[in-house]
């Protein structure tokens, strides 16, 4: 699946203001080891990846970004900031389009038999046999042994607590943010082991101490993706965020293996960097052959680089760290607020701590089925990002009095693919090959506010002036290293999450049949997952979210749009059935994903007002869509 999440651009616009501070359930003021007046509450206390390998770790300190100890790599070093530039990522698929062992093809893509032999892809033959996916059980409730060292952690955690000072340079975060560091076990079951180091950051809630109720902990997805510009929407007093920022603190943090924190990696940087890249879509067996061995030097690349690391690179592990971070906090009880694959990690969360939820809003969910984590949702994701793609042509179409690019999607769709065979006879600058063109247009399916800005620039290039295209989809070598490591920490958590099928057979057959009517993003997908093909390290059975959780969890918020390619909105349906007594919010006749993110009046009023006051509303709500952007720009 393409990593996604939200940018640190675009979160500082998130909620809406909404009337009236709350006060009620707030937690009492504690100090903070800066020593200033905090306002927690104490209480009681896995791009492409590689293979990785299992085997007795020696205990190991923590430096700063590095980790240290017996048999340990000493090339895990912090720095730079991950900044989601592609936002390709992640894990969430479409569980809507996978119903009693078929893939359900969107009305606009039918028309002919299945996208997979025998009509569907089904779920015993495609996820078994001839090297396919073994069968994908359930984790059950929890390995209570690493929830046990999880609590351990945390109470030494919350005796520890987090020393706050200025942030680093790397971080590229102004006072009166303040950052910190968070010590957690490489491997719960071992919780006095060796120990990793997670980079948090705070910018304190700017009301009184009676409107005070704790820190809201952000994750924007990825997998890989950097939550420590959050604090940045407090700090910049967007309107949108002035009365949550009151009651909570802002805190960001980078998850294990990303950014700031102990980091890891695959390849060296300047590989990534370099362009242009050839078109994802492979034109021969000979061509296809030679992807297979680059996804599997990748996946060496990572068990020569990260190979301690790797297999403690899991999604429940992220979701041990975050309690071990709350307790850190000196937090009770966990608020947070996760976007994407971040709601995967939250769903995980409130699956092994059900009790230490207080409030929890999930944005534009994966599908937690443990049958779609991760190869079956991102078949779902292929066919939904065809349909997103469909809906930028026709509003390109809509405005060729603009754009100049055809009257029809077809005609649209044309331009699209001539530009696209000129870039691969002709990078554009030298620099913008059929690849980038891909990277760059891959963001239509992901927010509508890049529709008009993408417009303009295949306008103009079409048009015989190719600076904006350039601009707009060219490598920026100073990105490369955060690009490679978000890239490394995306598979190596999707690879560790779950059995892959482990013949490329399977892989090609798949990819073949849904490319027939979902050709856009298909191969791209599969030439980012492939490397799980090889990965040699152990794979974990996904958690079965929501399980026994049936009366212990307060009410979390989902927030969804119907049309939503990266995760789509079946995925949001099927959280809210796992987790009991949660609600949904649903964004009507759009698209874009982070609805949280956007100024939609209804839908940031409901997240306030839960955050706020913890009133999650009714169980169901249909809110109006925030509109489709406006034409701007020329093709002249």
């Amino acid at each position: 699946m393409m990593r996604f999440g939200m940018s640190a651009a675009i979160v500082a616009a998130v909620l809406a203001v909404a009337p009236a501070d709350a006060a009620a359930d707030r937690p009492h003021p504690v100090r903070d080891e800066s020593g200033q007046g905090g306002s927690g509450q104490a209480g009681s206390g896995q791009g492409a990846s590689g293979e990785g390998t299992s085997g007795h770790v020696g205990s190991g300190h923590v430096g700063s970004g590095q980790v240290t100890g017996a048999g340990w790599d000493d090339g895990l070093r912090g720095g730079g900031v991950l900044q989601d530039r592609l936002l390709r990522g992640g894990g969430p698929m479409l569980d809507g389009l996978l119903q009693d062992g078929a893939l359900r093809q969107d009305p606009a893509l039918q028309g002919g038999g299945g996208l997979l032999h025998d009509g569907g892809l089904q779920r015993e033959a495609a996820l078994r046999g001839g090297g396919g996916l073994p069968g994908v059980g359930a984790l059950p409730l929890s390995g209570e042994v690493r929830e046990a060292g999880a609590e351990t952690a945390a109470g030494e955690a919350y005796a520890a607590g987090v020393h706050f000072s200025a942030c680093p340079k790397a971080a590229r975060l102004p006072a009166p943010i303040r950052c910190g560091r968070v010590e957690v076990p490489l491997d719960y079951s071992r919780p006095h082991g060796a120990r990793i180091s997670l980079m948090v950051s705070r910018a304190k809630a700017t009301g009184t101490r009676e409107q005070r109720q704790g820190s809201l902990l952000y994750n924007p997805g990825g997998p890989g993706g950097s939550g420590l510009s959050f604090p940045l929407a407090l700090t910049r007093k967007s309107p949108n965020w002035t009365r949550v920022a009151k009651a909570y603190d802002f805190v960001g943090f980078d998850p294990r293996g990303v950014g700031q924190s102990t980091r890891v990696s695959c390849e060296d940087p300047k590989t990534l960097a370099k362009g242009p890249s050839p078109d994802p879509d492979p034109t021969s067996a000979a061509d296809k052959s030679r992807r297979v061995a680059k996804a599997k030097a990748y996946a060496e690349g990572c068990r020569r680089r990260s190979a301690k690391l790797l297999p403690h690179m899991t999604t429940a592990n992220v979701a041990r760290d975050l309690h071990v971070l709350k307790a850190a906090l000196h937090d009770d009880r966990l608020n947070f607020l996760g976007a994407s694959y971040g709601t995967y990690i939250g769903g995980v969360y409130a699956t092994f701590f059900p009790g230490d939820v207080r409030r929890m809003v999930l944005d534009s969910a994966v599908n937690p089925a443990p049958d779609h984590i991760w190869y079956r949702n991102n078949m779902d994701q292929n066919v939904a990002f065809e349909t997103r793609w469909r809906d930028f042509r026709t509003w390109v179409a809509r405005h060729d009095s603009v754009y100049h690019l055809g009257r029809t999607a077809a005609a649209v769709q044309r331009s699209y693919d001539k530009v696209r065979k000129e870039l691969i006879a002709r990078p554009a600058g030298g620099k913008v090959g059929a690849g980038e063109l891909q990277a760059a247009y891959l963001l239509t399916g992901y927010y509508d506010m890049v529709w008009a800005d993408s417009a303009s620039a295949l306008s103009q290039y079409v048009r015989g002036n190719p600076e904006r295209l350039v601009a707009l989809a060219a490598k920026d070598p100073a990105q490369a290293a955060d690009d490679e490591n978000g890239s490394a920490v995306y598979t190596a958590i999707q690879c560790a999450d779950a059995p892959w099928p482990r013949d490329w057979k399977v892989w090609d057959r798949d990819s073949t049949r849904v490319a027939r009517r979902a050709p856009f993003e298909t191969w791209d997908n599969t030439w980012m997952n492939l490397p799980c093909a090889f990965w040699k390290g152990p794979k974990g059975r996904p958690v079965d979210v929501g399980a026994g959780t049936r009366g212990r969890l307060a009410p979390v918020m989902i927030v969804a749009a119907e049309r939503d390619a990266a995760t789509p909105y079946a995925g949001a349906v099927e959280l809210r059935r796992r987790l009991s007594g949660s609600v949904l919010v649903t964004e009507r006749d759009s698209g874009s994903h982070g609805v949280t993110d956007l100024p939609n009046p209804c839908v940031n009023h409901r997240v306030v007002d839960y955050l706020l006051h913890g009133d999650a509303g009714p169980a169901s709500e249909g809110c109006p869509s925030h509109g489709v952007p406006l034409a701007s720009g020329t093709g002249r």
